[in-house]
């Protein structure tokens, strides 16, 4: 079992790791991580999940607009929030987002580069580190990505 490391250069990391394609769309990423908070964690596993949380983010958000990614201690769970101004997804998709494969619209992610394995992989490196991961969205608000890990001991 590894020792508690903290989250901020993780954070750090993988927000430097889509800077370029947030940059090209205008996009402003805020990143806010709880000072001195602190995980037991495989690092290279849950900056993943950030990169893909925050990809998708970026992606499907309007040029001009600003992604949030915010960690948080909430009683005795890590709370990591990704919150994009994006186009939303509409309500009978969310049951199954989290599926291999599963994309909500087929044409469109393929011609944006998705393999529909992103938010598979994050619900797997949520449930590697006895965490969950979840969403809220509504159609022409955006979507809040809240990915979930208990405090070290």
């Amino acid at each position: 079992r590894s020792p508690p490391c903290p989250l901020a250069p993780v954070f750090a990391a993988a927000g430097k790791t889509w800077q370029a394609k947030a940059d090209a769309k205008d996009i402003s990423i805020r990143v806010d991580c709880e000072f001195g908070l602190m995980a037991t964690m495989n690092r290279t596993m849950l900056e993943q999940a950030l990169i893909n949380l925050i990809d998708n983010a970026v992606k499907y958000s309007p040029d001009n607009s600003r992604v949030d990614v915010v960690a948080l201690k909430i009683r005795k769970e890590v709370k990591i929030t990704v919150l994009d101004e994006g186009r939303g997804i509409e309500s009978e998709h969310l049951p199954r987002l989290f599926e291999r494969f599963y994309r909500t619209d087929r044409a469109r992610s393929r011609q944006m580069g998705g393999t529909g394995l992103g938010l598979s992989i994050v619900k797997h490196i949520a449930e590697a580190h006895n965490g969950r991961v979840s969403v809220e969205s509504r159609p022409g608000v955006g979507s809040t990505f809240i990915f979930t890990m208990p405090l070290p001991d």
